[in-house]
């Protein structure tokens, strides 16, 4: 009894919204950039709005947009839209406050479409699993894209761009870095091909710093604009894929894995901070909420969980787990369900 009470106690004080669990595969989330609310796409094409807060997380509203799995959704700027994009290879742009669709592009690329990204007001770009990429405007009439290029022969996984807009930096399957000159509309340049999959992006040290992540678990880092070799590599710790990552602070990256767990690394200097938190399968998306004190991740366990990030404001990255290098790549941060061994024995 005194157990049970224990647990309720802990679970009022909690400092992060209870998590979710859907009847389908969840392919992608978003944060919304103003409102506490979270975009939840899935496998059956549909995207789920709920709103958050530490108590609850509760369903407000469902977007039945795509007839195939809704692979990629990203708010505007404001939060006024919701893009989407899927295998069905549309695009959809729904008012997020009337939930009406505002813009469909039909058939907008003939192969399904597996990524996309804003780049500003107007503009934004898709990929599809064909490594065909395209820019549309939407100021143009029509469902015609401005720009079409095809630099590689395997899907395009994660897109991103700097807030200037100047180039769109791309992966692929086939493991390379591809840019384009947005303004110029024309192929900037290719990096190698690597050795494994390049699967994810994220932009640090004020935008001058491009990092990705591989299918083997080791992270490069590009000085921006220089895309064509990277500047500096990381080791793989664990020897798994990173399937995803979002930038926490100017310096430290939170990447999800294959092995099911959350981890935070420091950039520079180069070491691993921990464990933010885990699950029991893959873990397939993350972002960041709109103040920066929350992040979830979803797995293919149809979850998505959230965790409380506030601590990283404090956190000292120079200072040394006790025990070396492995003992930091299993010790948990305070965000984790799991304690420590030691933090059990400090206690007594």
């Amino acid at each position: 009894m005194e157990l049970e009470a224990l647990l309720e106690a802990k679970e009022l004080h909690r400092n992060h919204p209870p998590p979710v669990t859907l009847e389908d595969m969840i392919t992608d989330i978003c944060f919304h950039p103003v409102a506490d609310t979270i975009g939840v796409a899935s496998i059956t094409g549909d995207i789920f709005i709920y709103k958050y807060n530490n108590e609850e997380t509760s369903l407000v509203s469902t977007l039945e947009l795509h007839l195939k799995a809704c692979r990629d959704i990203e708010f505007n700027e404001d939060g006024r839209m919701l893009f989407s994009a899927g295998k069905d290879r549309c695009i959809a742009i729904t008012d997020v406050e009337t939930e009406k669709l505002t813009r469909l592009y039909e058939k907008a690329h003939e192969h399904p479409i597996y990524t996309m990204t804003i780049i500003n007001k107007y503009i934004f770009a898709t990929g599809d699993d064909d490594g065909v990429v395209k820019l549309w405007d939407l100021r143009q009439k029509g469902n015609k894209p401005i720009f079409s290029l095809k630099e590689v022969e395997e899907y395009i996984n994660a897109m991103i761009t700097k807030t200037d807009s100047k180039y769109l930096v791309y992966t692929s399957g086939d493991g390379c870095l591809t840019s384009l000159n947005i303004p110029e509309r024309k192929l900037h340049v290719q990096s190698e091909e690597y050795d494994e999959e390049l699967t994810c992006l994220g932009l640090f040290k004020s935008e001058t710093k491009l990092l990705s992540a591989s299918s083997k678990g080791k992270m490069y880092v590009f000085n921006y604009g220089e895309f064509g070799l990277h500047s500096d590599e990381f080791p793989s710790t664990m020897k798994k894929a990173i399937n995803c990552m979002v930038p926490i602070t100017d310096n430290v990256v939170i990447t999800g894995g294959e092995d099911g767990i959350v981890r935070a690394t420091s950039l520079f200097p180069h070491r691993q901070l921990g464990i933010v938190g885990q699950h029991d399968f893959s873990v397939e998306a993350l972002d960041i909420s709109n103040d920066g004190t929350l992040i979830a991740s979803t797995s293919h366990n149809n979850d998505m969980k959230f965790w409380n990030v506030q601590y990283f404001e404090t956190l000292n990255v120079n200072e040394s787990i006790k025990g070396g290098k492995q003992k930091r790549l299993v010790h948990n941060l305070p965000s984790s369900q799991v304690n420590n061994p030691s933090d059990f024995f400090a206690e007594l």
